[in-house]
């Protein structure tokens, strides 16, 4: 049997649970849209540019547990690198797919449009091997089988993005049909000698701690078993938090729940909880200087047990050759039960009081209301900036979901996301919160929320300028146009959408926006909250000026 090199990728793409893939058309890549299209695994779903296309798929990815998009060679692929970097640094498997020249044209002495005006058309391939955990560029249909098997198959082992690169007379070359995908899901073998060692020295660490507490990090999402946490800690029957970025990787509903870990900014509690303890398990986490708030908030190493994606590092030694998995499995089995961290009190998170509805909106009601909207079916995208400190203090109901992105935090990155995990996970409510100045730069994926019917809630921040700058430095470039957010929606609807654009400066505006949002379900629902400049949390506030102070170190003197 015989398929093209399109048709396999098509089919190797619906085979590992994709039931779409992002694109954006180019010269070079149209051949392999049409193979792709007459295969049919996945639906084609369109972007307005390559950088959008990437974090949509980025988001995507998120929710589905990988993500495809395909660009055109060089001036998308280029564009789409910031979004592929996203994905490198938060540990999302997109697979990028670039169209390229023809495989006549090198070593030719051709000189191609879309190219850096010279003959060297393996740039490109270099430049994604910094930001991919494989690079395949094929050349002859009889290896393409091979080579986008093993992109797929690096992509979701290591949990980071792959690029696959065709070139435009490839797409529809014959080449071997897909035989069946287990090879490319399964999970390799652990080193059961390395697994068993790493957990006994697991239960040396444990026994001789009296106050343990679970430290939940941002890469648990990578793992694939956040839903097995719970267990975990009823086993060690100890108290449980969460790093700012894995907000909702554990149900806060449950009794070991303590808070959000973030040093000075933490929730009530939970920084003397962790620091006050002599034996912290941090599972996935990443320790940055937004994570520590400027390098202020961290671990004693004699104390902590560290769980990457592929190992632990515990009592000095580093033990590899299984996936966190497979740790999280066997120690959920056998771990030693070291409750006395469980024994302190949750502590009450503060609340909000319920504002006139007359009064002038401000942050606090915004995201008490936001907070209100939530429920156990809603997963909600944070933007970086404020966004981020709202939905941490937010009280989530079980099976509620946090998406951020806070290693990467490249600004514009939460609008194409939102679309992308819409689409991944249609039976959920999807809520988006976004600041003014993040929004301007992916502002036209709206747009595509409204093709696609996408009834994605946006709450749009318009507090006239990027206030997390002004938090950590400012200056006149913190501040921005202002745009008219809610009228946007009637020009993106054009004759045909059915997008909702609304503003609200009251607390009782948005009220009945939100109502007006719950009901229109045959597209998203912008809501511009209007904001005074000054009106942010307070958590932002201290912990850009810690940031700040951390930027601003002087040179070291030799």
């Amino acid at each position: 049997m015989t398929t093209t090199v399109g048709q396999y990728l098509s089919a190797r793409l619906g085979q590992i649970g994709l039931k779409h893939h992002f694109a954006v058309a180019g010269d070079f890549n149209l051949i392999l849209l049409d193979e792709l299209l007459a295969e049919g695994s996945t639906k084609q779903i369109y972007s307005c540019n390559e950088l959008n296309c990437g974090y949509s798929a980025e988001g995507y990815g998120r929710a589905n547990g990988a993500a495809a998009m395909i660009v055109t060679f060089s001036v998308g692929a280029l564009s789409a690198m910031n979004a592929i970097g996203s994905a490198y640094a938060e540990n999302v498997p997109v697979i990028l797919i670039s169209g390229a020249p023809n495989t006549n044209d090198h070593g030719s002495g051709h000189l191609l449009h879309h190219t850096l005006g010279n003959t060297n058309y393996g740039y490109q391939a270099e430049m994604m091997r910094h930001i991919t955990c494989a690079t395949e560029v094929i050349f002859s249909a009889e290896n393409a089988p091979h080579q986008i098997d093993n992109a797929i198959r690096a992509a979701l082992r290591e949990r980071k993005p792959a690029y696959i690169e065709i070139p435009c007379n490839l797409a529809n070359a014959a080449c071997a049909a897909p035989g069946p995908v287990s090879s490319l899901l399964s999970e390799p073998a652990a080193d059961q000698a390395s697994l068993e060692a790493a957990l006994e020295e697991t239960g040396r660490f444990l026994y001789a701690r009296d106050k343990v507490v679970l430290l939940v990090g941002s890469r648990m999402r990578a793992s694939g078993i956040i839903d097995l946490l719970p267990a975990l800690a009823d086993r060690m029957g100890c108290a449980v938090t969460v790093m700012a970025a894995a907000k909702g990787f554990f149900p806060e509903d449950h009794p070991a729940y303590r808070g959000v870990y973030w040093g000075e900014v933490s929730s009530p509690g939970a920084q003397d909880l962790i620091e006050g303890a002599d034996g912290v398990l941090c599972l996935g986490p990443i320790f940055n200087d937004y994570a520590t708030v400027g390098w202020r908030a961290t671990l004693n190493p004699e104390n902590t047990l560290l769980a990457d994606l592929q190992g632990i590092t515990v009592n000095g030694r580093v033990f590899e050759g299984f996936s966190i998995r497979q740790y999280v499995e066997a120690l959920t089995a056998r771990a030693p039960r070291r409750a006395g961290s469980a024994e302190t009190p949750r502590q009450p998170q503060p609340t909000i009081p319920t504002a006139a509805r007359d009064a002038r909106l401000t942050n606090d009601e915004m995201a008490r209301q936001i907070n209100a909207l939530i429920d156990s079916n809603t997963t909600l995208t944070a933007e970086t900036g404020d966004s981020w400190f709202n939905a941490v203090r937010m009280t989530l109901p079980g099976g509620a979901k946090v998406e951020s992105e806070m290693q990467w935090g490249s600004i514009g990155w939460s609008v194409p996301a939102a679309l992308g995990g819409a689409l991944a996970a249609p039976d959920r409510r999807h809520v988006l919160m976004v600041g003014d100045g993040s929004f301007q730069l992916t502002a036209q994926e709206v747009a595509q929320m409204v093709r696609y019917e996408l009834p994605i809630i946006i709450f749009l921040v318009n507090n006239h300028g990027y206030v997390i700058e002004i938090k950590i430095h400012d200056g006149p470039y913190n501040y921005i146009k202002n745009w008219d957010y809610a009228g946007l929606i009637t020009a993106f609807n054009a004759k045909d959408g059915h997008g909702l654009g609304l503003r609200a400066t009251t607390a009782g505006e948005l009220a009945g926006a939100i109502e007006q949002a719950k009901a229109n379900t045959n597209g998203p629902t912008l809501i511009e909250c209007d904001l005074d400049r000054s009106d942010c949390t307070e958590t932002l506030v201290k912990w850009g000026t810690k940031v700040a102070a951390a930027n601003g170190r002087p040179p070291k003197v030799n």
